[in-house]
């Protein structure tokens, strides 16, 4: 089972940065979980909201802003909005990369992207997993490539986001973890889909979604899987 941490380790350091993604390896996460927005200059950028508002001193939307204004705000007082070239530095080889198409339009970006590591830096499509909640970039990327592998999150339905991985041949589904139950999770399996699992932080709720036999379970707290 692959211990994942969200956003890097977001309990510990500032989500979606270099800091807390070093951190997340230091826990012992052999997955490491983000999400992208492609900035007004093309850039992909981690960060989590469509805007900056809550995470930065800034405002504004991530998509209208160039990445030499993104790099001038500051994450908690003290961090930087890392480009997603940058967390590979910081990652590298070291564990499965699952990049979160979180702003609309990233499709195309985020196949380039792994494209570029896939034939240039040595890397395999297997290094990444690449999800989504949202329909028309899951869609544009399995048409665009289908060498990347797909993940389906879902926080209403296990059924909806199965559907959904059938159609786009996606390799997971990523469901909140209060829809799972031994079944389904088995069911999954069965029919060939990994299961990773989200945002599961108390003990008692670990233990119970291991005891399903996910494959992955995505973390706020990595050292506790």
């Amino acid at each position: 089972m692959l211990k994942i941490g969200h956003r890097g380790a977001k309990a510990h350091v500032a989500e979606n940065t270099l800091a807390s993604f070093q951190q997340a390896l230091t826990l012992g996460a052999d997955g490491i979980e983000l999400d992208v927005h492609v900035c007004a200059t093309g850039e992909l950028v981690a960060i989590h909201d469509f805007t900056v508002d809550r995470t930065t001193n800034g405002t504004g939307e991530v998509h209208k802003l160039t990445l030499e204004e993104l790099k001038h705000l500051k994450v908690e007082g003290s961090y930087i909005i890392p480009t997603l070239d940058e967390v590979m530095e910081v990652i590298g080889k070291k564990c499965l990369v699952n990049i979160e198409m979180k702003g609309r339009h990233t499709a195309g970006s985020v196949s380039d992207f792994v494209n570029m590591y896939v034939r240039e830096k040595g890397y395999s499509y297997t290094d990444f997993i690449v999800s989504s909640f949202q329909r028309e970039e899951l869609k544009i990327m399995s048409q665009l490539n289908p060498y990347v592998r797909l993940g389906i999150l879902t926080q209403a339905s296990v059924t909806q986001a199965w559907e959904w991985a059938e159609e786009f041949s996606a390799k997971a589904i990523h469901p909140h973890y209060t829809l799972l139950t031994k079944n389904n999770v088995n069911k999954a399996r069965e029919a060939g889909f990994k299961v990773y699992t989200w945002t599961v932080n108390e003990q008692s709720d670990i233990e119970r979604v291991k005891g399903f036999g996910v494959d992955g379970i995505i973390s706020d707290y990595p050292e506790r899987l």
